[in-house]
């Protein structure tokens, strides 16, 4: 069973994935270092093992393999669902990855067959078995049990067993997994302290000593960070030392969690799922998101529809958004992306183009120049799109798209409709699920209203978009009109 969501409680689970990938890329150009106080964190890449930038590591590479059964539908704690993810984790294995911890190698260099047999194994390898490395991996889990508490810290230690033979991985495993769900659901980070209260006294005796330790401490007072228990610990400390006043708090505790060095990929994105789960998709820097990618060939908008298949139990594509038309002013929508119709300087213009830079301020335009005089030095071709941020409006993003001049003498249909579906393209990359059109060319550039309408219907409607809702803003009743007829 799966419980309904809000948008707010979607998009918070979309942050799971995406904040832990993130911060599992920053961190990795940095591992078994310390950086300096002064040091600019970034997406850098390198490191010990010269990963490309914003390339994730073995951390999300293994929670991917959990939310890829999560989104199957999959009951991932016990049966077909545990074997399937036992399965994935040897694909992973068998891609030879260059980075893996030596107790999940240990593990998956026998190949077990299902997960009684990685379950034996695990149990069977000699010596410390509390590393972080099943931790790192256990935000998808919350995904899958958002309308089961009992059975979210059940399938925790189930999927942690797999690979680590210790109480305390176990354990931790079950905290976290814990609050993220809760934040997911609730929006907040009480369900670090809240497991305590549903924990077994043993359990919560030796954790409430080591989260006031964290919310009080420095790294130096756990800089065993490769350890299961430090890890949590340097996580925690950086979710909670760290000003949340806003939702710029994902970047700065992410940033922060590298800080602390050691094993910073991992304690990074175990920082990050919880992180994404508490500030939701759109925290994430849109620029982090273009950079992610990683094993098994996927990047962010792969980690959206794992994440929104994991939380609805289904992995198919929705067949369609729900298609809105109102007659009023682009700019006062609330959606997480404005559709721009710029012209390809992208340095504003009239219109449409125009209303938006003024009421979006001035970071809109400064993104603008930035990517002319970067990716895009030529300007924005006809049919294209690319993101910035929204500024001042309501929105979280404005996405740039340029239409074409209506021609009698050429048929330029193709540019229109291409217009409206990248610019759903880049909005699904953004993990935009509402989405705001102007009826794009049917201004200035003289395209004709009642074809604008078609063309603007067929593009949307022919889609193979995750975007779930479509608002067309008409300037006024007589356009809207059209636009209803249109849908009709």
């Amino acid at each position: 069973m799966y419980v309904e969501l809000s948008e707010q409680q979607v998009d918070r689970a979309v942050g799971v994935l995406l904040a832990g990938a993130a911060g599992d890329a920053l961190g990795a150009g940095y591992e078994f270092t310390h950086p300096a106080a002064d040091a600019v964190i970034d997406m850098i890449g390198g490191g010990p093992f010269d990963w490309a930038p914003g390339e994730w590591t073995d951390d999300t590479s293994m929670a991917l393999a959990i939310a890829e059964v999560a989104a199957s539908g999959a009951p991932i704690g016990h049966d077909a669902g545990l074997d399937a993810i036992a399965a994935r984790f040897v694909a992973w294995f068998d891609s030879n990855p260059p980075d893996i911890g030596n107790q999940t190698r240990a593990v998956l260099s026998t190949r077990p067959a299902g997960a009684d047999a990685m379950r034996t194994r695990a149990q069977a390898v000699r010596g410390r078995k509390g590393g972080n490395g099943s931790l790192m991996r256990t935000a998808p889990v919350a995904l899958a049990y958002l309308d089961d508490e009992r059975a979210c810290r059940d399938a925790a230690a189930a999927i942690s067993a797999l690979t680590h033979d210790d109480v305390r991985a176990t354990e931790a495993c079950q905290l976290w997994t814990h609050a993220i769900r809760h934040a997911v659901l609730h929006g907040t980070f009480d369900g670090v302290r809240g497991f305590l209260e549903t924990a077994p006294s043993d359990a919560a005796e030796f954790w409430s000593p080591l989260l006031d330790q964290a919310e009080t401490g420095s790294p130096a007072d756990f800089s065993n960070n490769g350890w299961v228990v430090h890890a949590l610990q340097t996580a925690w400390w950086a979710i909670s030392t760290t000003d949340d006043s806003d939702s710029g708090h994902l970047v700065r505790a992410l940033e922060t969690a590298v800080r602390a060095g050691g094993d910073t990929d991992t304690t990074a994105a175990i920082a990050g799922g919880l992180l994404g789960a508490r500030w939701g998709a759109g925290a994430v820097p849109l620029r982090w998101r273009r950079m992610l990618h990683g094993w098994p060939g996927l990047s962010a908008p792969d980690l959206v529809r794992l994440a929104e298949a994991s939380v609805r139990g289904r992995a198919s594509a929705r067949s369609g958004p729900v298609i809105e038309v109102v007659v009023g002013d682009i700019t006062t929508q609330r959606v997480d992306v404005v559709v721009n119709a710029a012209n390809s300087s992208l340095l504003g213009g009239g219109g449409v183009d125009g209303a938006i830079h003024h009421a979006g301020g001035p970071r809109i335009l400064a993104e603008c120049k930035k990517i002319r005089s970067t990716t895009l030095p030529d300007g924005l071709a006809v049919g294209d799109a690319v993101a910035t941020t929204a500024g001042n409006l309501p929105a979280t993003w404005v996405v740039h798209t340029v239409g074409p001049v209506h021609s009698r003498a050429e048929d330029r249909s193709v540019q229109l409709r291409s217009a409206y579906t990248r610019s759903l393209a880049i909005a699904d990359d953004l993990g935009a699920r509402s989405v705001a059109f102007p009826l794009i060319s049917s201004g200035s550039y003289g395209w004709p209203r009642q074809d604008a309408v078609r063309q603007a219907v067929a593009a949307i409607r022919g889609a193979d978009s995750s975007v779930e809702r479509v608002v067309l803003v008409a300037f006024d009743a007589a356009t809207a009109d059209l636009l209803l007829r249109g849908l009709e």
